[in-house]
């Protein structure tokens, strides 16, 4: 019979598995990856790099505190691996464990001071628990080691334009197109990038290059845009086209690149606050800068008072945003959240989500909605619905800027750290004159948001 392998040889083996649950890792064929560290830990329990690959698996589907767990028995076994601790900190910023994360990237840097990625990771976690000052010493430390860095770059200008460093902040905020997710999400374009010229007699095309709020939110540029060009074609999601499309300015609105006609240069819709040097004290804010056809909101005003034939508060709802934002963890809450609002007298909660979170149906019994979100097939069927409520209130979405686009009363639930446009501590918003924020005060803690909403809900007067 051939010698049992040595201790070498098997370790030698169990490596050449990991690598191949790292390669299907990479490739995110999930099971495939997590059954060879699984595999490999039936045959040596303890064996780190399993451990450290089988966490980061479970981390890509959610289960947070599994992952950490997972990292940290990896650690505890061979603690020399740095790219292992700034994945942990990763793990504890999504679990609001702040202070952990810091502590985990600070290690991953200590070991690999030059490594960008790793400086990038420091600085993420110190924004998290709001050191924004050294995170961005950590963002220019790796840009000194990776110049184009563009995770740092936009970083920098995401604190900064919180910060109300508006100048620099627009220059830094462009790196956002260098992102590796946003490689490939828009075609080779036909014409150079728009510099803010006059151009009387050309045609521009303008981008809706974000989210449904970012372009909602930046398409009160157009009327400006249009003064110094001869035309304006927009092109936008199909869900925007009937809303944008009344814009002052707009020639035509598209939704398809081969219908769009030539023209002489293109702009982000996103980067028209840089091109236009916008300051806190320039924005445009003539609300509403959002009209809404008259017959449309005749149309919602007969389905809503055929929905609420009382005379209760109408409070439009959005509790959560798209699922695949990256941000959508922290920013979306779940329906029982807001319970306390069901408690009110004389208030009917209308919902606007444009489609009912399949997880929130368990709990649909604990806040009762008017649910007319069948009949919201685009934006401006919802603009309608919203200009015949009485205030909106909603989490970090796109409902938000709609809303505050139509100059309705809205209440904004924000999570703390939250996004830039909202920047620090203010109970107001430069963007939108009607618009109130109200922050967690504790990280992943809506409670004290929502009984603040509901106090402030049960001051305003009813409709009688």
């Amino acid at each position: 019979a051939p010698p049992p392998p040595s201790e070498e040889e098997r370790r030698k083996r169990l490596l050449e598995q990991v690598v191949r649950a790292e390669q299907a890792l990479i490739a995110r064929r999930f099971n495939e990856a997590a059954g060879i560290c699984q595999d490999v830990l039936e045959a040596a329990p303890e064996f780190p790099q399993a451990l450290a690959v089988l966490g980061t698996v479970f981390g890509h589907r959610g289960d947070l505190a599994r992952a950490a767990t997972l990292l940290e028995a990896a650690i505890a076994r061979e603690p020399r691996i740095a790219s292992w601790h700034s994945t942990l900190s990763g793990l504890y910023r999504m679990q609001y464990r702040f202070d952990e994360a810091v502590r985990a990237a600070e290690r991953a840097v200590e070991m690999e001071p030059r490594n960008a990625r790793f400086q990038v990771n420091l600085g993420k976690a110190l924004m998290d628990r709001g050191d924004r000052q050294r995170a961005i010493e950590a963002f220019l430390a790796a840009l000194t080691e990776e110049p184009a860095h563009a995770e740092a770059h936009l970083a920098i200008g995401q604190i900064l334009l919180a910060q109300g460093e508006m100048k620099p902040g627009w220059l830094e905020y462009e790196w956002r197109n260098q992102l590796e997710q946003a490689r490939g999400m828009l075609p080779r374009m036909a014409a150079p990038p728009w510099n803010g010229m006059a151009l009387p007699g050309e045609r521009i095309l303008l981008v809706g290059d974000q989210g449904y709020g970012d372009t909602i939110q930046f398409a009160r540029y157009i009327p400006q845009v249009a003064e110094r060009c001869g035309e304006v074609v927009l092109g936008c999601s199909p869900d925007l086209a009937r809303l944008l499309a009344p814009i002052p300015g707009v020639k035509s609105v598209h939704s398809r690149w081969d219908l769009i006609p030539p023209y002489r240069v293109y702009a982000l819709l996103s980067s028209l606050p840089g091109i236009f040097g916008t300051e806190l004290d320039t924005i445009p804010a003539e609300i509403p800068y959002l009209s809404v056809p008259p017959a449309l909101v005749r149309k919602w005003a007969e389905k809503l008072d055929e929905a609420l034939p009382g005379r209760q508060l109408r409070v439009g709802l959005a509790w959560a945003g798209r699922p695949t934002h990256p941000n959508d963890r922290r920013r979306s809450m779940r329906l029982a959240d807001l319970a306390p609002l069901a408690r009110l007298s004389d208030v009917a909660l209308v919902s606007l989500q444009q489609r009912f979170p399949q997880r929130d149906q368990p709990s649909a019994h604990l806040v009762p909605l008017i649910d007319l979100t069948a009949d919201l097939t685009d934006f401006a069927e919802t603009a309608a619905a919203i200009v015949n409520l009485d205030l909106v209130v909603t989490v970090d979405t796109s409902i938000s800027h709609l809303a505050g686009a139509l100059g309705k009363p809205v209440w904004v639930m924000l999570s703390t750290p939250s996004d830039w446009r909202w920047m620090l501590e203010r109970s107001d918003s430069p963007w939108y004159p009607t618009m109130r924020l109200f922050r967690q005060q504790r990280a992943g803690d809506w409670s004290g948001v929502v009984e603040a909403i509901a106090a402030e809900l049960d001051r305003l007067p009813r409709r009688f």
